[in-house]
């Protein structure tokens, strides 16, 4: 089984791979990862010179240290074969394939990297943006639970999913973004929100974080740089959390407790699950801290 949720998710950062100057800035930001994008935020005129940019960025000494993912366009597509293998060149930690529609994208994805003999370190990232997508959501999932796969996260995109569907607000995406949850957990992948659009909107932007995690999500995909430090505290344990996680932690390591199912924790029953909940808290909170924020 993957390990993706223990990998820190908070900020997902899309940059457009014909963006030269936002490209060389990807390498100062303190963002969890980065979508460099080669689809949609690149026009079909400027996808060759996007290629060859983000290839000799990412084969540079300025590549970022972050968590480095390449978007493509549909394999299957004009120009998803290029996009691929340059994808593939460059290394990245994994690819985020758009409009996943069923769990034969991903097994055909998984069947190229594996003709290329890419390394199993690259991983799949899945775009769920159609309706069809999330219909079929936890039968693409379950390749989370596959060994041989290499599936780890999926990707709400909101802003195709309003397109498609023809709904007037985010507030009627919401049962179709826990759905996207949902699945994620069942395959033990990571859960992504979509984007806020209005960069410049930070208050409504922080809200809307703070939602996102509230429903399940690990970490939300962002436009701007400006969008980092608030996705990066609304995806973060709390110092109540925290402290609420030692003390769990500290009363199941009591010698009278080593064996307990449930034990009283200040005033309230905790079981086992909680533990187990805590320490995984307590490992992201530690992974935030060796980051030095």
């Amino acid at each position: 089984m993957h390990e993706p949720l223990q990998r820190l998710r908070r900020s997902v950062l899309y940059v457009p791979a014909d963006n030269e100057r936002a490209v060389a800035k990807s390498a100062t930001l303190s963002c969890d990862a980065i979508i460099f994008d080669l689809e949609d935020a690149v026009s079909p005129d400027t996808k060759g010179e996007a290629r060859e940019q983000l290839r000799a960025f990412l084969q540079s000494t300025s590549r970022p240290k972050c968590e480095i993912v390449i978007r493509i366009n549909p394999l299957a597509g004009e120009w998803g074969t290029e996009d691929f293998l340059t994808a593939r060149a460059c290394h990245p930690d994994a690819i985020l394939l758009p409009k996943v529609e069923g769990p034969r994208d991903i097994l055909d994805a998984d069947a190229a990297l594996d003709e290329t003999d890419a390394p199993r370190s690259i991983r799949l990232w899945a775009m769920i943006e159609t309706p069809r997508g999330l219909l079929n959501a936890g039968s693409i999932a379950e390749l989370g639970r596959d060994p041989a796969a290499r599936l780890s996260c999926l990707v709400a995109g909101t802003n195709d999913l309003v397109k498609e569907t023809r709904v007037a607000s985010r507030d009627y995406l919401t049962p179709w973004l826990l759905q996207i949850v949902l699945a994620a957990r069942a395959g033990n992948l990571t859960a992504l929100d979509g984007v806020w659009n209005a960069f410049r909107e930070t208050e409504a932007f922080a809200r809307e974080c703070a939602r996102a995690r509230a429903m399940g999500f690990d970490g939300k995909t962002l436009i701007h740089p400006v969008q980092i430090a608030p996705a990066n505290a609304a995806f973060s344990p709390t110092s109540e959390e925290i402290a609420e996680a030692q003390a769990i932690v500290a009363a199941f390591a009591k010698p009278e407790n080593r064996f307990a199912g449930v034990i009283s924790v200040e005033g309230r029953m905790v079981e086992r699950l909680h533990l187990e909940h805590a320490e995984a808290l307590l490992k992201k909170a530690r992974e935030i801290k060796e980051k030095g924020e």
